[in-house]
C-alpha cells in the first residue's frame, strides 16, 4: 500500500508538497502558459521554521507540477510570503529582449538575546519562466525604521498611474507604496486604523479592481487582509475583505465596507491572494488560500507533509439588495476532473439515499439545488463513527458546516465546532455545491456569496454518503454528484 493511502490526508485535487511543511500561497502569477504557485516551505520539518519559497506550476489549475525550491534563506534572513509579477516593459533593467518573472518577498532576520525580527522587502528576479532564480544585489529594496510587522508585499502594475504599486502589511495596518522600477519606492498611504478586525496581527494583504455585475464600466477596488490568530481568539486565523476606491495611492473604503466581512465562514482558508497576470482575454480575478489555521496548523495529523491548498476560485462582485458582496466560484477548470457517479431530477430523500447506499467516495463534488426554505443537507466522509455535515438551514437561511464528529480532533480543542454563513438576498430557490477531499470540505452556497472550507480528518474506511431534510418525502429538484481525479492521481494508480 502506498503512503498516500495509508494516511488518506494527501488531497486528491489539492495542491500539497511531496514532503515536509507549506503554508502561505506567494508569488502567484501567469506567465507563458503556466500558472506559478510559490509556497512557503519549510524542507527541512513538519512545523514552520527556516522558510523558503517552494515552487510548483500547473496548466489547468488542477494538476500541480513541483519544481525545486526556488528561495532559500540567505544572510538578509528567511524568505517570507510575497508576490510576483511580469515585468513586461523590462522597468527593472534585469531583462534583455523579452519579458521575465521578478518576485517581491520579505527578508525575515531573527536578531539575538530577544530582540525583535527584522523584516524588509527584497526582489529576485528569473529569466528562464521560473526555473531559476537571482537575488537583486541591492537587496533590500523598502525598509521601515518602527514597523516590527513589516511584510507581505503584494505588487502590481496600475496602467493608470503608470507605476508599480505595492500594499505591505505593517502590523495592524497595511501601508501603500508606488515606484516607477520595483527598486525605489515612495510612500502614498496606509490604511486600517479604526476599520474591521484587528483580533490579530494584519498579514498577507492584496488590492485589485473588480467589476460589478460583469459591468466593467462601473469597478469598485477590493482588499483582502488577512488576520493571525491571537490566542484569545477562538476562531483563529481568517481573512476579511473590503471594496471602495483606490486612486494610486489612498484605498478609500465603501461606507458598508467598514464592518467586518470575511471571505470564508470556515475555519480553512488563510493568508490567500489572486494571481497576476492573468491574460486580459481571460479576465479572471483568481485566487487560491493555505486551507489551515495558525491555531492548529502546526498539530494537525500529517505523515511526511502537513499543508495544502483550497482549490482555485474566481473572486466576483455582486450587488444584492443594494449591497456589494465578494463571491467566489470554484474555477471552471474544475469540472475536466469529473467522473459522473449519480443525476437525479425531482427526488425524494429517501430515493436519493437509496441510491447512495451504494456510492462510496474519497473524493467528489455535489451540486444540490432544492426550494427555499427547506432544510437540506448532506452527510459525507461517513464511517462507524465519523461524519461531517454540510447544510443549509431554511428556517435561519444559513449555510453550515458540522465537523463536530469528523474525525481525528483531539490535536486541539477548538478544531471541533459548528460553523455557519449567513445566506444574503436569497432565490426563490437555493443552491449547494460541495467539494469533499481527503481531508477537507469546502462548501459554496447562494451563488458563491457563503462559502465556508473546513479541513476534516477521517478513516480511511469513511466513504459514505447521506441527505437529509426535515421529511424524507421532500424533494430535491436536481442533484449530481462527481468523483473528482487528477491526471496525477490517475497516474499513481
Amino acid at each position: 500500500m502506498s503512503t498516500i493511502a495509508k494516511q488518506n490526508y494527501r488531497g486528491v485535487y489539492h495542491f500539497s508538497p511531496k514532503e515536509k511543511w507549506m503554508n502561505d500561497p506567494n508569488g502567484m502569477v501567469y506567465f507563458e502558459g503556466e500558472y506559478h504557485l510559490f509556497f512557503q516551505h519549510h524542507p527541512g520539518g513538519m512545523t514552520m521554521g527556516a522558510m523558503h519559497w517552494g515552487h510548483a506550476v500547473s496548466k489547468d489549475l488542477v494538476t500541480w507540477e513541483e519544481l525545486p525550491i526556488a528561495l532559500a534563506p540567505d544572510e538578509l534572513g528567511m524568505i517570507f510570503s510575497g508576490s510576483a509579477v511580469v515585468d513586461w516593459n523590462n522597468t527593472t533593467g534585469f531583462f534583455e529582449g523579452k519579458p521575465g518573472l521578478v518576485a517581491i518577498f520579505t527578508h525575515h532576520l531573527d536578531m539575538p538575546e530577544g530582540k525583535p525580527a527584522i523584516q524588509r522587502q527584497s526582489l529576485a528576479y528569473s529569466k528562464d519562466n521560473g526555473r531559476t532564480w537571482t537575488k537583486y544585489e541591492g537587496n533590500p529594496v523598502l525598509e521601515h525604521d518602527t514597523f516590527i510587522d513589516f511584510r507581505d508585499p503584494k505588487v502590481f502594475w496600475n496602467q493608470d498611474t503608470n507605476q508599480w504599486v505595492m500594499i505591505v502589511a505593517c502590523g495592524q495596518t497595511v501601508c501603500l507604496y508606488h515606484s516607477p522600477d520595483l527598486i525605489n519606492w515612495t510612500y502614498a498611504s496606509e490604511f486600517g486604523n479604526g476599520i474591521g478586525s484587528h483580533d490579530g496581527v494584519w498579514e498577507c494583504p492584496d488590492l485589485f479592481p473588480l467589476a460589478i455585475d460583469g459591468d466593467h464600466s462601473n469597478t469598485k477596488w477590493v482588499m483582502l487582509v488577512s488576520i493571525g490568530a491571537d490566542p484569545a481568539f477562538v476562531e483563529g486565523s481568517r481573512t476579511q475583505y473590503f471594496t471602495g476606491d483606490f486612486d494610486g495611492e489612498v484605498f478609500t473604503p465603501d461606507e458598508d465596507s467598514i464592518k467586518v466581512r470575511w471571505i470564508d465562514y470556515g475555519r480553512d482558508n488563510y493568508a490567500g491572494v489572486s494571481w497576476s497576470d492573468i491574460p486580459a482575454e481571460d479576465g479572471r480575478r483568481l485566487f487560491i488560500g493555505w486551507m489551515s489555521n495558525w491555531m492548529y496548523a502546526n498539530k494537525t495529523p500529517a505523515e511526511e507533509f502537513r499543508g495544502a491548498m483550497t482549490i482555485a476560485r474566481e473572486l466576483q462582485l455582486e450587488s444584492r439588495q443594494g449591497e456589494i458582496f465578494l463571491v467566489q466560484k470554484p474555477v471552471q477548470e474544475l469540472e475536466s476532473a469529473r467522473v459522473q457517479v449519480l443525476s437525479v431530477k425531482a427526488a425524494t430523500v429517501q430515493e436519493i439515499n437509496t441510491l447512495l447506499k451504494e456510492i462510496h467516495l474519497e473524493s467528489y463534488e455535489i451540486i444540490a439545488e432544492f426550494t427555499r426554505g427547506k432544510s437540506v443537507g448532506f452527510k459525507v466522509r461517513v464511517g462507524a463513527d465519523s461524519q461531517t455535515i454540510i447544510g443549509i438551514n431554511g428556517e435561519t437561511e444559513e449555510l453550515y458546516v458540522d465537523r463536530m464528529a469528523s474525525g481525528q480532533h483531539d490535536f486541539h480543542e477548538h478544531f471541533v465546532g459548528h460553523h455557519s454563513a449567513k445566506l444574503e438576498a436569497l432565490d426563490e430557490s437555493n443552491d449547494l455545491r460541495i467539494f469533499v477531499d481527503r481531508s477537507s470540505v469546502e462548501a459554496f452556497s447562494n451563488g458563491g456569496q457563503a462559502v465556508i472550507t473546513d479541513l476534516i480528518f477521517p478513516g480511511l474506511e469513511s466513504k459514505g454518503i447521506a441527505v437529509f431534510a426535515e421529511n424524507e418525502n421532500d424533494l430535491l429538484i436536481s442533484l449530481d454528484i462527481y468523483e473528482l481525479t487528477s491526471s496525477a492521481e490517475q497516474d499513481k494508480n
